[in-house]
Order: C-alpha cells, then sequence, then structure tokens
C-alpha cells in the first residue's frame, strides 16, 4: 500500500484545491481514442467478456473504462468514449468502483461525485446517481447501496463529518434514503438481510477507524458495530457464513493484515498475519496480494498468498510466476471456469498500467497496456445482453 497521505485514492498530496474543484466535472478537453489490441486468448462460457475500470490520478479527469472481449480474445481501451461519443470524452475524476446489476454497469465516479449508469452490453450512457464522495457499490431486490465519504477530500485528525450508506432504486435511479455509519466508510457486503461496512476513518489520521457497522436492509438502520481493525478497507463473503476484511494498518508499528467475522454471531474470530490490500474470492480460495507501505522500512513489502477460507490456512505462498515484475499490484479478479487470474499492475500511478493474464498455475499468458492506474474489474455474463 502507498504512503499513507495518498492512500485516499492516493493523490491528496499532489495537488490543490483548486485543480479538485476543477476536474469534479466531466469535460471534452480530454480525448483518449479508443484501441483495439489482440491477445488471442479466447473463453468459451456464459462470461463473454469483462470491463476494465481505470482510476486515473486525482485532479487529472482520466477515468477510463477498457473492455476485454473473450469472443474475439480482443482489448478494448477506452470504450466509454467509443461509445458515447456525444457525452464525454472521460468518465471523470477517480473510478473507484464496478459493478453489473441486471443489464445494467454501474462506475462509481469518486470525485467527480457520481455513479455512472451504462447499458452493460455496449457502455452506453443511461443515467448518473449523484452522490458525494462516493466510493462502493452492492445490489439486493432491485436496490443499490453505495458508500459516501459524505464530506470532502481533506486530511484531518479533527475530521468531523460521519459517513453513511445511500439506498436507490435501480429503476429509478433515484436515492431513497441514507443510513449513517462511521468516518470514511469504505467497502460493503450483504449477507441475508444485513449490509457490512467497512469504517476507515482513512482522512483522519493517525486517528483510523476499526470498526464494521452492520445495517439491518429492512429497516435501513445501524443495529450494531464490530470491533475489528485500524483502517478497514475491502469486504467479502464466503460460503461458510465468514466475512473477511482487510485492514491498512497505519503505515506503522500496526502492519497490514486480514481478518474474519463470523457472521452468524457477528465478531471477530480470526486474523491471518499476512499484509492484505486486495482480494478476491473463487471459491474456497482467497487470493491475496499485499503491498502493505511501512514508514519504518520505507518500503512496500509485497506477497501474493491463497487462503483456504474453510481452514483458514495460507496454502499457496505465490500465486503467479516469479518471472513477471510487478511495480505495484492493484486490482485482482479470477475466472470461475478457466480459473485464470487477471492482475493488474498501477506502476508509478500517473502513466498507463498494465493488465496481466496469469493461467492457473501462476503462468503468464499476456500482458497489454491500460489507462491510467487500471483497478476493477466487472464480468459480463450472456444473461446481462
Amino acid at each position: 500500500m502507498r504512503n499513507p497521505l495518498l492512500h485516499i485514492n492516493y493523490q491528496l498530496s499532489i495537488i490543490n484545491c483548486t485543480l479538485l474543484l476543477l476536474a469534479s466535472c466531466r469535460g471534452p478537453e480530454v480525448i483518449f481514442p479508443p484501441e483495439v489490441v489482440p491477445t488471442g486468448d479466447t473463453v468459451k462460457s456464459e462470461i463473454v467478456g469483462f470491463y476494465l475500470l481505470n482510476e486515473g490520478n486525482m485532479g487529472s479527469n482520466k477515468a477510463t473504462l477498457d473492455y476485454y472481449d473473450f469472443t474475439s480474445g480482443e482489448y478494448i481501451r477506452n470504450i466509454y468514449a467509443a461509445a458515447n461519443p456525444n457525452v464525454a470524452q472521460s468518465l471523470g475524476d477517480v473510478g473507484n468502483d464496478l459493478k453489473i446489476y441486471g443489464n445494467r454497469l454501474y462506475a462509481v465516479i469518486n470525485a467527480s461525485n457520481f455513479i455512472e449508469v451504462m447499458s452493460a452490453d455496449s457502455a452506453k450512457h443511461i443515467g448518473t446517481i449523484e452522490v458525494p464522495n462516493c466510493r462502493y457499490l452492492r445490489f439486493k431486490d432491485g436496490f443499490g447501496y453505495v458508500t459516501s465519504y459524505a464530506g470532502p477530500i481533506s486530511l484531518d485528525p479533527e475530521y468531523t463529518q460521519i459517513g453513511y450508506v445511500a439506498k436507490f432504486d435501480t429503476a429509478t435511479l433515484q436515492i431513497v434514503a441514507t443510513c449513517n455509519v462511521g468516518f470514511q466508510p469504505d467497502e460493503l457486503e450483504i449477507v441475508g438481510s444485513k449490509l457490512y461496512v467497512a469504517n476507515s476513518g482513512g482522512y483522519m489520521v493517525p486517528n483510523y477507524e476499526n470498526t464494521v457497522s452492520v445495517i439491518d436492509l429492512n429497516t435501513f438502520a445501524e443495529t450494531h458495530r464490530i470491533v475489528v481493525a485500524e483502517n478497514l478497507h475491502h469486504l467479502r463473503m464466503d460460503a461458510h457464513n465468514q466475512l473477511w476484511a482487510s485492514s491498512r494498518g497505519d503505515y506503522y508499528g500496526t502492519p497490514s493484515r486480514l481478518y474474519c467475522i463470523d457472521t452468524q454471531a457477528d465478531k471477530l474470530i480470526d486474523s491471518v498475519n499476512i499484509a492484505t490490500s486486495n482480494f478476491c474470492l473463487d471459491g474456497d480460495s482467497l487470493y491475496v496480494y499485499g503491498s502493505a507501505f511501512s514508514y519504518v522500512t520505507m518500503q512496500d513489502e509485497m506477497n501474493y498468498n491463497i487462503i483456504n477460507v474453510r481452514t483458514h490456512q495460507v496454502v499457496s505462498d505465490r500465486f503467479i510466476s516469479d518471472e513477471v515484475e510487478i511495480t505495484h499490484p492493484y486490482g485482482i479478479m479470477v475466472h470461475p471456469v478457466s480459473k485464470d487470474i487477471y492482475l493488474t499492475d498501477a506502476k508509478n500511478y500517473v502513466t498507463p498500467g498494465t493488465l496481466h493474464c496469469f493461467d492457473k498455475t501462476g503462468a503468464l499468458k499476456w500482458s497489454v497496456r491500460t489507462g491510467d492506474i487500471p483497478a476493477h474489474m466487472a464480468f459480463l455474463y450472456k444473461i446481462s445482453k
């Protein structure tokens, strides 16, 4: 993980407030022509392809959307601009999450304060949902749920604006309710009738949050919180009533770690002593990578592990080939049929990154250039079309 002063979309200390205001709206001034790159790799299944959302450096208004076609084996850069020539040339400022629900594609554009809603089969613009400082998405029963930092982008130990979860109707794209949670809520996960929210407190360094909020979806009210660890980020539910949570730590004496919550008792039951920046769940295998920055060592400690979520054991210390040099791993996804592993490299965070495809043994199959800071991926199934 990068320097903590940069970890809120990782760009705060290199821009000023004027630039943020200017870049918060989309505009036609940045033009990225679409490019098609053949890889020759095709996969036959119900999954026809996947989208990749490139975050773009904060303040640069360069969030872009790419698409990989499993039928043709082609990687298409900046497909949003090609599909929407009359809307905008870029998606906006900082793409923070990407999900497909039904036949629609949703992209969270954090610093531009909205969710871009598109047709899943064409990436054509449908509408937007305005949410201040929006972060991550989940869906259930025709409603979407998105976390919001609520307040302005600012590092302040005395930050007073708590965050919330907004509930919106996917048919009308209207927000119908909100629920307050902790400070700077990040990823969320739905388990039955409960919604879990990772509170980070990321703006309040060194006064980080350490709880997961639990929301009753029937009443849409927070019922309680579970104390887990400092500076929480990602959440993922497995098939054993367990919720896995990543903690960034404090970048000094408290390291990044992986934690496990029993969702029936709503209590912390275990931790795994590995740095966890991001992860992807496939069956009982949790693919974890760690790129944890420490002010003590002034270095990033890299790890690529597979955890068996049933036994909580580390079953692999390296799930990709040692021959591939990755500067800053950033996004990860595993194909549920082929078991191919897709891992992105953000490189220096200000120039185009790389998407690597590894087979299930960890051998590299192909690599392609992406947009700046390739981060979030979403599979497109035939039913979505």
